[in-house]
């Protein structure tokens, strides 16, 4: 979104281009203008869609130049900053047009709420209602990390969606690590540490953005910080996450705590992971029994069987029978492909669109999203034509 700030103050204009800069979408301030009459004589040449005001630089013979703004930018939302009690400034910015009031000095949560408002005005962006959907080990190795990061990369790449994705991992989370080389600046303890802060934009930075529309929330790099997250952190964490993202991907790994545990509670679905062996098929009872236990209902419960070999001696109705549940998902085994990708950090669509398991991924995310192939050319077509190209 463009911005005109009218203010005599840097230090606040510099204060709120910060801020802006840590959205998504961004606020992006095009101009500062010294004051009322400045701005109504100096008129940008792109008419900005929001005007900031800062009411306490306006003399009062300049109030009545806040309509002459008003029709100057028609289509721009106003939104004016106030120090105490104006209130001739007040009337006059109320007959002007004016959508939005905060109070000086700035409280940056007001800021977010009231730029959150003007940006589903302004039709830059709309409240979602995303979809939680929880990676889970059967037992340790089973590929969960690999699935969740690479799953996510492949929704917001060939699906067009928002996504986030959560590192719960208790200790030595590395998920950023398998689909960029960017050192997170803040985790998921530093966002429980901070948690009145939460919002969208508080939200928004402190992802390491592997694109525009997917991001990584890194898991908490300091086991000693761990006592400081608390399962209601996870409740607001993912209620503004289902607000901003079409698509919340957790990497839950294997442990099972209170954190996690109040994670899982919040899930649409749960995709446990494992490979065709005993040990898998055992470890992987034990887990849906407590899943069962915890009262999580059955079609909540999404086997995906990970690295399948066809003609081994195990078969997946032999895994279906043991487990009492169904397997809807199958990740062929390409040791090769799935190795270069995770030694080099960089997604296996991005590196070898051409793979079994990128085909595989394409159509695990036809299954969540329930797109066919056929409509808007398939997510097999967008995916193979481009490896083409």
């Amino acid at each position: 979104m463009k911005a005109l700030m009218i203010t005599r103050d840097a230090s606040l204009h510099d204060e709120i281009a910060a801020q802006g800069a840590a959205r998504m979408p961004v606020l992006r301030l095009l101009e500062r203008r010294s004051g009322l009459r400045d701005a109504v004589e100096r008129m940008l040449p792109e008419a900005p869609e929001l005007v900031i005001v800062d009411a306490s630089g306006i003399d009062a013979d300049e109030a009545d130049l806040l309509e002459r703004l008003a029709r100057q930018y028609p289509l721009a939302v106003l939104m004016l900053l106030t120090r105490g009690q104006q209130q001739d400034v007040l009337i006059r910015a109320m007959r002007a047009g004016m959508r939005e009031v905060l109070q000086l000095p700035l409280v940056h949560k007001a800021l977010h709420e009231a730029m959150d408002r003007v940006d589903i005005q302004a039709g830059v962006t709309q409240m979602r209602d995303g979809k939680v959907l929880a990676f889970i080990s059967c037992k340790g190795g089973s590929g969960a990390t690999f699935l969740s990061t690479n799953f996510s990369y492949a929704l917001a790449s060939l699906a067009g969606c928002k996504v986030l994705l959560i590192d719960l991992h208790g200790q030595f989370g590395d998920a950023t690590l398998y689909v960029s080389d960017q050192k997170p600046a803040m985790t998921l303890s530093d966002i429980c540490a901070q948690i009145a802060r939460m919002d969208g934009a508080f939200l928004a930075s402190c992802l390491v953005h592997v694109t525009p529309n997917f991001g990584v929330l890194a898991a908490a790099d300091d086991p000693a910080h761990k006592v400081d997250m608390q399962p209601e952190h996870m409740d607001r964490i993912l209620a503004v996450a289902r607000q901003h993202y079409d698509y919340i991907v957790l990497d839950v790994g294997r442990q099972i705590d209170a954190l996690s545990l109040r994670a899982l509670d919040n899930a649409d679905a749960i995709y446990p992971v494992l490979q065709l062996a005993l040990p898998d098929i055992r470890d992987g009872r034990r887990l849906l029994d407590i899943f069962r236990s915890l009262g999580y209902p059955g079609e909540r419960l999404r086997l995906i069987v990970n690295r399948y070999e066809k003609g081994g001696r195990l078969r997946l109705a032999d895994l279906e029978q043991a487990l009492g549940a169904e397997v809807v998902h199958t990740v062929p085994n390409d040791y090769v492909a799935a190795t270069d990708s995770v030694n080099q950090g960089i997604a296996l669509l991005q590196l070898s669109r051409t793979s079994a398991v990128a085909r595989s991924l394409a159509e695990l995310v036809e299954l969540v999203t329930a797109r066919r192939v056929t409509e808007s050319r398939g997510l097999f077509d967008r995916l193979f034509s481009r490896s083409e190209a």
